[in-house]
This record gives structure tokens, C-alpha cells and sequence, in this order.
């Protein structure tokens, strides 16, 4: 049994042996099979390594560039006259340059901090046109007056009311991005320019009035063919009377918008029947007529010396610019609309000429004062020397803006698809009830 136990245990380690080397072999094999091919993956990364080292270093120079590009458009943002600010989508300042730090009063503010907008700048209205702007995914543009807030009550006297104005353009990834104009010098400048001309205008009455009067003691005592020297003199005395009292009127309106009105129930047809009555000496020298369409008893709430200063500015001007024997339409018409829910009726009142209509660049300056365009309409009447002629200044369609506005209306100046010639559209809000009785269909 002792010898049959130690053949028994020779056994199984033999084959313990013999299963180990076959093991061994299957291994071998197995390294023998992969040699070939390891070789050749190592060949080929060999091969690859130069490539993918130039790909990396391409995109390495192309960041830089990018880098520098950024940090080029980041300079000239900074240095740029007017304020720029980014902010993300939840309404955080990213980033702003030094001029919009000193527009917005941002002391608070570092580089490194990312705050939401509305801790740093207290301004209803510059938060609204943020997020108009990125509902809308459009440019936006908003004008108000921004009032800073200021911790620090020693500093509130310093710090003033600034005129602003903001462009917003929508960015990727819900970002805004906001140009800021301060406009407050601008203001300025101009409030300095008309506080001198006014004064200049008030020194000029005097004098204006004592040379007049001159003038009229010479007209009496001259006599043909002299008596046409004093006569153009009197008509170039006239226009800086003219000029100086219109200055005067616009600088008070505009000075004071919400002029006192001497308001009553005026009845339009009427005046403007009267109004045309005024100019007819002039209207019939070119064979013109007045054509009205509309409303027959059209009552509205206003100044009725103001509102015949206004028709009889802009029928003027019609009866100088109309071709002879053409024909001025007025045309008149209430509009519904509606306001909170209630209708809200308009009168508007169309005045059209058949003349040459204004160029397309001098439409949006038409209102603005001195303002003298295309010279063909800007030319004077054809027989100044007659009494009653209106001499044009720059100033009557400014004039009669400030009027309507005094008044809650509004004007617009196109041109007329059909007559070719200058169409002024007049809107006014207080119309009276029993111009809304009558029967428009």
C-alpha cells in the first residue's frame, strides 16, 4: 500500500508538470501572435506622433491669437467714449469698461466680481430694456434720465441726474450686451445755447421796434421811385421782428411745455375757414383753392389762438410750395382706440398739397428748428413785397410741434402717394362730445 501510494503521488505531480508546460506554451504562442502586431503599432504611433504634435501646437497658437484678439477688443472697449456693460442670463455684470463705471457710478464694483446688475445700479428702466432685449432676441434703444443712488450722504451733492442713452444688442447664450451714451453735456450745451439766444433776442427788440418806427416816417415822406428802397427795408425789419418774437415763443414752449392754455370749445371747421380767409390775397395770386373733406361740426378742447397759429403756419406754407392752379385738401376724420379697456376717440385732420413734397433726408429734420433743407422748398414767395406775405424763418412747423404737444396732440410730415406733395397729419385727443354724434359712416 506505502509503494502504491508513492507511484500514485509521482503520478499526478508528472501531470502537474506536464499541464504547467502546456500552460507555458499556450503563452508563448500567444506572445509569439502579438509580436508582429505590436511592432507595427508601435511603427505607426511613430508616425503619428509628429502630426499630432503639430495639431497641437496649431490650436495652442490659434488660443493665443484668439487670447489676444480678446484682450485687443477688450482695450479698445475700455477706452472707447461711450460705456459698454455684458451681463449673462441671469442678469450678473460680467464685465463693464471704465467709461460705464463712470456713467453708472460703479465704485462697488471689481473686475474679478460677477453681482447681479440690479445690486450695483438701481435703474428700472435700464433693467427693462436688458430683458426686452433678450425676450426679443433684438437690438433695443431707450433714452431716460438716470438718477444715482449713492451711499454716502456727503457725496449725494455731487452727483447729478444724468440724460442716457442706451443701445442693447442680444448675445449668445442668453448674454446682453449694452452700449451707453451719456447725453447730459449735449443737454447742456444746448440749454446754454437757447439761454444766449433768448437774451440775444430780448437785446434785439429795442432796437428792432426804434428802427421800424424810422422806417415808417420815411415811407410816408418818400415818394416813387425812392419810396421802393424803404419799402424793401421795411420788409427785412419785418422778417427780424418776425424772426425775434418766433425765437422768443419757441424758446417759452419749449422752455415750459405744458404751456398755460387758454382752453375752450373750438369749433375746427370754422377756424379754418378763417384761417384760409387770412391767406386768400395770397392763395389767389396762384389761382389756388381749398378743398375740405371731413366733418362738417368738429369740436375740439384747445387754445383757439394757438391752433390758428398752427393752421395758419402750415397753410401758409401749402400756398407757398403749391404749383398755380392746383388745389390744398384738408381732410378729417375721428379714429377709434382703444385705452385701459375704453375707446379713446382721435381727430385727425390730413393737409395735402400738390407741390414738390419734401426730399427723404429732410423729412425726419422737418420739425427742428433753422432747419432749411431741400431748396425747393425752402425758397421765399414769388411776390414778397406784398402786404400780408409771411416770410418763412426755420421756426413756424417747430412752433406748431410745441403747440400740438402743448396740447396732447401729435404731427407727422410725409410725402402724399397721389399728389406728390407735402402731407402733414395732424392728431388731437380732446375732442368734444358733439363731434362724436355725428354719423362718420
Amino acid at each position: 500500500m506505502l509503494l502504491l501510494g508513492f507511484f500514485l503521488g509521482l503520478a499526478v505531480g508528472i501531470g502537474f508538470w506536464v499541464w504547467q508546460q502546456v500552460q507555458l506554451n499556450r503563452y508563448l504562442g500567444r506572445l509569439r501572435l502579438l509580436r508582429p502586431l505590436t511592432s507595427h503599432s508601435d511603427k505607426m504611433g511613430l508616425l503619428l506622433f509628429p502630426a499630432l504634435r503639430q495639431e497641437i501646437a496649431m490650436v495652442k497658437q490659434q488660443r493665443q491669437d484668439l487670447q489676444q484678439s480678446l484682450q485687443t477688443y477688450q482695450d479698445l472697449l475700455d477706452f472707447a467714449p461711450v460705456g459698454y456693460l455684458q451681463l449673462d442670463e441671469e442678469n450678473q455684470l460680467l464685465w463693464c469698461n471704465q467709461q460705464a463705471q463712470e456713467i453708472l457710478y460703479l465704485q462697488r464694483w471689481q473686475p474679478e466680481q460677477v453681482r447681479l446688475l440690479l445690486e450695483l445700479v438701481r435703474s428700472y428702466e435700464l433693467d427693462h430694456l436688458i430683458e426686452q432685449t433678450r425676450d426679443r432676441q433684438k437690438p433695443q434703444t431707450r433714452e431716460w434720465i438716470f438718477h444715482p443712488s449713492c451711499d454716502d450722504a456727503a457725496e449725494m451733492a455731487t452727483i447729478k441726474s444724468l440724460a442716457l442713452r442706451a443701445s442693447s444688442l442680444p448675445l449668445p447664450n442668453g448674454q446682453v450686451g449694452v452700449f451707453l451714451e451719456n447725453r447730459q453735456p449735449l443737454l447742456d450745451i444746448n440749454q446754454i445755447r437757447d439761454r444766449s439766444f433768448s437774451d440775444l433776442a430780448h437785446e434785439l427788440r429795442t432796437p428792432l421796434t426804434s428802427i421800424r418806427l424810422v422806417v415808417e416816417t420815411l415811407q410816408i415822406r418818400l415818394e416813387p421811385p425812392l419810396d421802393r428802397w424803404v419799402n424793401r427795408l421795411m420788409q427785412e425789419v419785418d422778417r427780424l421782428i418776425n424772426l425775434v418774437q418766433s425765437w422768443l415763443e419757441l424758446t417759452q414752449m419749449e422752455a415750459n411745455p405744458n404751456m398755460q392754455l387758454q382752453a375752450k370749445a373750438v369749433e375746427l371747421r370754422s377756424l379754418i375757414a378763417s384761417v384760409w380767409e387770412t391767406l386768400e390775397p395770397l392763395a389767389q395770386r396762384q389761382h389756388l383753392s381749398l378743398a375740405y373733406s371731413g366733418l362738417e361740426n368738429l369740436w375740439i378742447k384747445a387754445d383757439e389762438a394757438r391752433i390758428y397759429q398752427v393752421f395758419l403756419n402750415l397753410l401758409d406754407n401749402s400756398i407757398k410750395y403749391s404749383p398755380p392752379g392746383t388745389s390744398i385738401h384738408v381732410e378729417t376724420k375721428i379714429l377709434s382706440t382703444k385705452d385701459n379697456d375704453r375707446a379713446s376717440p382721435i381727430l385727425e385732420i390730413n393737409l395735402i398739397d400738390s407741390g414738390v413734397g419734401f426730399s427723404e433726408a429732410d423729412l425726419p429734420h422737418v420739425f427742428e428748428r433753422f432747419y432749411r433743407g431741400d431748396k425747393a422748398r425752402t425758397h421765399l414767395p414769388q411776390d414778397s413785397n406784398s402786404i400780408g406775405a409771411i416770410v418763412g424763418n426755420g421756426l413756424g412747423l417747430a412752433i406748431v410741434e410745441q403747440i400740438l404737444l402743448a396740447h396732447g396732440g401729435s404731427i407727422k410730415a410725409m410725402n402724399h402717394p397721389e399728389t406728390g406733395g407735402a402731407w402733414m397729419q395732424l392728431q388731437f385727443h380732446e375732442v368734444m362730445a358733439n363731434s362724436l354724434s355725428q354719423d362718420y359712416s
